[in-house]
């Protein structure tokens, strides 16, 4: 009973906000957007979401999403995301950078520049490139917290799986701190084959599920900065 109260809980909240907001970001840039979804529900969102997704397991965009700030705080944060998204976007070609709310997703598959040979997880020549410029970027906006993700394909059992994920997750997460990230603006987390993005009955599918994912959020100094601007 409390789940089905859970999800009619989010679906309401999911129906109210796309109402309120559906209008407005239509035609609005990534920054806008930040602000936006703030006065629209980020409330909501982040409460929904932040609890049910974030914390309870779910990919990169339950901490984008339960990160949000909104108002005019959002779009203060959303402008530096932009500015931040564009240089990954630029430096790191193979990396696959979407604009959230008040985050960025980064996604690296097998396809473009973080990769692993099978069943490995050491960092090779050719990640350990992209992942510098990676960090380059991110020591440049010092006030973001990032989340790092493992995921797999369907390949084998979902024990193996899972601390696969696991040991690619830390892999690049060791690599981020041994050249200069801090290591209290990094958050790893692993989930196997449970989040496919792409179908795991095809070749170029499974390689796309093999993936390392990040979120980039604000932390607590940049939104407090954001409030201050805002006020």
């Amino acid at each position: 009973m409390k789940t089905r109260k859970i999800y009619n809980l989010m679906i309401i909240g999911f129906l109210s906000i796309s109402l309120l907001a559906c209008e407005a970001i239509k035609n609005t840039n990534n920054t806008q957007r930040g602000a936006t979804i703030g006065v629209a529900g980020g409330a909501i969102i982040g409460g929904i979401l932040g609890n049910n997704l974030g914390d309870g397991g779910n990919s990169a965009l339950g901490a984008i999403v339960g990160a949000v700030v909104g108002g005019a705080s959002g779009a203060f944060i959303g402008n530096r995301m932009d500015e931040q998204a564009k240089k990954i976007q630029d430096e790191i070609p193979g990396a696959e950078v979407v604009r959230v709310g008040e985050g960025i997703s980064v996604t690296f598959d097998e396809n473009s520049g973080v990769k692993f040979a099978t069943n490995k997880d050491n960092i090779n020549e050719e990640s350990s490139a992209s992942l510098l410029k990676l960090v380059d970027i991110l020591k440049q906006y010092p006030k973001t917290n990032i989340v790092v993700e493992g995921h797999t394909d369907s390949t084998g059992s979902a024990t193996y799986n899972l601390d696969l994920s696991k040991r690619r997750s830390m892999s690049v997460t060791d690599f981020l701190i041994r050249n200069g990230i801090d290591s209290s603006r990094l958050i790893s987390k692993w989930f196997g084959e449970e989040q496919p993005k792409f179908d795991n009955e095809t070749i170029d599918g499974r390689a796309k599920n093999r993936r390392v994912e990040l979120a980039i959020v604000a932390n607590e100094e940049l939104k407090e900065e954001a409030k201050e601007q805002a006020n």
